[in-house]
């Protein structure tokens, strides 16, 4: 803390000697800016003089005033307008009429080794910046887009501060392979989102369809999320400085018994009244602090940040401290025909990531029981899977480091008039380390072991070198840009894991391996494995060529043929074709109020690797129980690519100055999936394979529309809305129907949740129905529905398959329909960010229901039980049935951010100070009982395999409502 403090303070020194350095101008300027269609003032637009950084904002009428310097120009810009420059000459006023461009036609949009006008783009391509990102309590990059891309699903559920965002893009990518998106952060394929601050960020542009990502190859099978961090302009040096507090509290809990209802219900009294989940839980304190420095000259421009985050979830002792440094130098030489640039990065983040485990006890734990008994020792009664949850919390450690570095360099240099050669490297390191620690009086894991510690170290660097050469030309109304290039990509990758057990004393942790009984002659023996990866490598070739006709006609077709180290040696090498074809008929036909109507195809080929190596050779592994080698795995030296073909079809239009919108409808079809699969033993003797198998197909339809300012009064509204919808069906499969997961122990380890089956969709939550109780004494057990109607109940979990059982269809785990609504107002100088987030169509398995919502006259004397309006009267058998399936349709008011600007008339030290306030998930509209209605695509309990899904485990952790209060400024 002391040099987070020292540095702050440099940072603020430096803040002062800028501003009273600031250079005075030779001349005021003031004038008005109005919307050319209405005559209105427009507040909040953009006025810089050009060649400098010197500029302001107009206020909340459209006024503004401005010092420049002689011969100055004027650049007036604002979102939804085309930009003026204007030469000032030795006018004293000058006013602007500012053309409504709704369309955006003429933005440049980064794309796959190099930029397209936007209006040039064939495929499915979105792109974001900084003001359309989500605000408030941002500690993930991959929030910013949250709601904001059609067909990009991202959730966290809960909101645990430890555990990264979900992303799907599309659907379901893979089975088998790698399912995230490929992220590219300033030209770097594979760089770690979590090695940018969201400070940092300038923009985001999502390449969602195969013709736009097939560039990549075997590593955009998934999508691609290309982002572009913020750099130096040049002009006199700017200071920025961003910060806020936020505070996270407990929105939804398990509802339970209280005490009385507990007693009443024929609990056992043990004369404490305790709220475990408030004992648990925690208004989690966090503050952010972003500083960054920015300054260029003619040929020279420079910005580097610094960001210090210190987050704390609701989860007693989970959170992190981050610091992370970002600095960008670009330079321009020989007339400006070679350009240099270089980028470096680095994060040092600590984590405290607490005990999930800690919530679910804290729902079934006595609540008549005390935290401690009175000699200050914890309570904890010798029950099964029964823990006093503070004690988890208090007796345990459970936290991790991690350091990523990377840097790039690149150099363009335009050899002649039309072509430019480019060569970009760049490497990447990154250590994790986690401690775990189980006191020797913890019942919970360490009580048995005499105390237990767990240490992980792993190591992964990565290293890119890219060269490629980009020629443009026009040949009178054609205009064509090729490009052609070469990429190596290697990673290496190790690890060591050590568990062990058997300790004198607690004083150590983690730390204290050594002294463990299970490594002296006699003890039990320790749990030790590592691994190193060889070098993993990707060598590719690829080639691009886009042309446009008469400025209304574009295509684009694209080649990458890739070779992987990690396939078979008869099928290392793929090819990867893709092509693109758009034509704007607003152009050729005269629409009465239509601006674009621009109509897009394209099809592209990407594949997909395996995230493992050496499935091409054969694994024995070794038991450490009995000291014998086993024959584990048959390498597969015919192992392929994975591959992906993607069909998009999508419509962009614009309406008058007001509406634009687009429409996407594609078709994916996925085959070869890499599986480790049970094979012949007569044929590969170890009984498992990794092999190609299988094949799906996703269909789906995005829409996207906005509207610009809608003006009610002085009060300006900007409506936004994205719509997507896609469902995955098994085309092909080794096994042609099975069911899959599984509800859980205590009692229910073998019921299976989840039906795959060739020709039906993914994610079917599958399973006996409930129809009554059944009272037999005391205890009221189920019964289930005769479905088929012969008399026979075949409702037992090994029944789930056979033909004539009893189990239907339950729900479905994947929505049907997602959706994310903008509101963007302004108002002089407040301006109001209000956004909606829903998904509908999907539902959850309750698993905290499922076990203990009946009231089992034995468990309750031990267990609290959930208390909702499902609850059926009578029922004390636990028994997974669909009385635990809930629809959990959810509309969201994910964020709703309030701001204002404050006025700087002839300020010479400050271009901008903002105050805001934002609070998240600040209402959830649901039907659903449980944490969180988020969908659940992959089970958390088995590495999030996508073929077991909807299921609401009962370590989710508790959904939080955030309060923020923020200033931005600008010096």
């Amino acid at each position: 803390m002391t040099k987070l403090y020292l540095l702050v303070r440099r940072c603020l020194t430096v803040v002062l000697i800028f501003g009273t350095l600031a250079s005075f101008a030779q001349q005021t300027v003031t004038g008005k800016v109005t919307a050319a269609d209405d005559g209105s003032g427009i507040p909040g637009v953009n006025i810089l003089e050009k060649g400098t950084t010197n500029g302001t904002v107009t206020d909340s009428d459209g006024n503004y005033t401005i010092n420049v310097g002689a011969n100055a120009t004027l650049v007036f810009s604002f979102v939804g307008y085309s930009s003026q420059d204007v030469a000032v000459g030795g006018q004293s006023v000058v006013n602007v009429a500012l053309q409504s461009d709704v369309t955006s036609l003429s933005e440049v949009v980064v794309v796959g080794y190099g930029s397209q006008d936007k209006k040039e783009i064939t495929g499915s391509v979105v792109a974001l910046t900084a003001e359309q990102f989500n605000r408030g309590n941002v500690n993930d990059p991959r929030q910013l887009l949250q709601g904001k891309v059609p067909g990009l699903s991202i959730y966290n559920r809960g909101g645990n501060p430890n555990s990264p965002a979900t992303f799907r893009l599309r659907g379901i990518s893979t089975i088998g392979s790698n399912s995230q998106p490929l992220i590219v952060i300033d030209g770097v394929l594979g760089a770690s989102l979590d090695n940018v601050d969201p400070n940092d960020i300038e923009s985001i542009n999502v390449l969602k369809d195969g013709s736009a990502a097939a560039i990549y190859g075997s590593r955009g099978s998934a999508g691609v999320i290309l982002v572009t961090t913020k750099r130096g302009a040049k002009g006199k040096a700017t200071v920025d400085y961003n910060g806020y507090v936020a505070a996270d509290q407990v929105s939804r809990r398990q509802p339970v018994m209280t005490a009385s209802e507990y007693i009443a219900a024929g609990g056992n009294d043990l004369g404490s009244v305790t709220d475990w989940q408030d004992e648990v839980t925690q208004t989690g304190i966090s503050n952010v602090h972003n500083i960054a420095i920015a300054a260029g000259s003619q040929n020279t421009t420079f910005r580097s940040s610094i960001n210090y985050r210190n987050v704390n979830g609701v989860l007693r002792k989970s959170g992190f401290d981050q610091v992370n440094v970002r600095a960008n130098l670009s330079h321009s030489a020989i007339n400006n025909k070679l350009k240099f640039d270089l980028g470096f990065s680095s994060t040092d983040r600590r984590s405290d990531f607490s005990f999930n485990e800690a919530l679910r006890y804290a729902v079934l734990f006595n609540p008549t029981a005390p935290v401690k008994f009175p000699n200050g020792d914890f309570y904890q009664a010798i029950l099964f899977d029964n823990y006093n949850p503070v004690a988890i919390l208090e007796q345990n450690i459970n936290e991790g480091k991690r350091k990523t570095i990377n840097y790039n360099a690149r150099v363009d240099y335009s050899m002649l008039e039309n072509l430019t050669l480019t060569v970009n490297f760049a490497r990447q390191f990154e250590n994790n380390f986690n401690g775990t620690y189980f006191s020797r009086n913890s019942f919970w894991m360490g009580l048995n072991r005499k105390g237990l510690a767990r240490r992980f170290v792993s190591d992964f660097d990565f290293t890119l070198f890219e060269g490629w050469g980009t020629y443009q030309k026009s040949f009178g109304k054609v205009n064509l840009d090729v490009t052609a290039g070469y990429s190596f990509q290697q990673d290496n990758y190790e690890d060591i894991y050590i568990e062990a057990g058997g300790f004198q004393n607690d004083d150590l942790g983690y730390n204290q391996l050594e002294q463990a009984a299970d490594f002296s002659l006699g003890g039990g023996r320790p749990n030790v494995s590592s691994s190193q990866s060889p070098n993993n490598r990707i060598i590719a070739f690829f080639g691009r060529a886009n042309l446009t006709f008469d400025k209304g006609i574009y295509f684009n077709a694209s080649v990458r043929r890739e070779g992987s180290s990690k396939l078979g040696v008869n099928n290392q090498w793929g090819i990867f074709p893709a092509f693109g074809l758009g034509v704007d008929l607003a152009k050729y036909v005269d629409l009465a109020n239509v601006n674009v109507l621009k109509f897009r195809a394209g099809f592209g080929v990407t594949g997909s690797l395996p995230n493992q190596s050496g499935l091409t050779q054969d694994l024995y592994t070794f038991d450490r129980n009995n000291y014998t080698v086993r024959f584990a795995r048959n390498g597969n030296p015919d192992l392929r690519w994975e591959q992906k073909e993607e069909t998009n079809i999508g419509v962009d239009f614009g309406i008058g100055s007001k509406l634009t919108g687009s429409v996407d409808f594609f078709v994916r079809n996925i085959k070869d999936f890499i599986l480790e699969r049970d094979v012949e033993q007569a044929v590969f003797v170890s009984g498992r394979r990794t092999e190609n198998v299988g094949a799906l197909r996703t269909k789906g339809i995005e829409v996207a529309l906005n509207y610009n300012s809608v003006n009610i009064g002085q009060v300006k509204w900007n409506p936004g809305i994205v719509l997507s919808s896609n469902s995955t069906e098994l085309t092909e499969f080794f096994n042609t129907r099975f069911v899959t997961g599984e509800f859980g122990s205590p009692g229910q380890n073998g019921t299976p949740l989840n039906l795959v089956e060739v020709g039906k969709k993914l994610g079917t939550i599958w399973g006996p129905v409930f129809d009554r109780v059944q009272i037999d004494g005391i205890n009221g057990n189920v019964v289930l529905k005769d479905l088929n109607g012969d008399g026979v109940i075949k409702g037992d979990a090994g029944q789930a398959l056979l033909e004539d059982a009893d189990f239907m269809e339950l729900g479905k785990a994947f929505p049907t329909l997602e959706m994310g609504w903008t509101n963007q107002l302004t108002y002089k100088n407040w301006d109001v960010n209000v956004f909606f987030r829903g998904a509908f169509g999907h539902s959850l398995i309750n698993q905290f229901r499922g076990f203990y919502e009946p009231i089992d006259p034995g468990a309750i004397n031990s267990y609290n039980r959930i208390k909702t309006d499902k609850a059926v009267a009578g029922l004390t058998e636990a028994k997974f049935s669909s009385l635990y399936v809930e629809k959990a349709d959810f509309l969201k008011l994910d964020n709703i951010t309030l701001g204002y600007r404050v006025n700087l008339p002839n300020s010479n030290s400050f271009r901008n100070i903002r105050f805001y306030t934002t609070v998240q998930n600040a209402f959830v509209l649901t039907k659903y009982t449980g944490i969180d209605p988020e969908p659940v695509f992959g089970d958390t309990e088995d590495n999030n395999n996508p073929l077991v899904t909807g299921i609401d485990r009962r370590n989710t952790y508790f959904f939080a409502r955030t309060f923020t209060l923020g200033v931005n400024v600008g010096f």
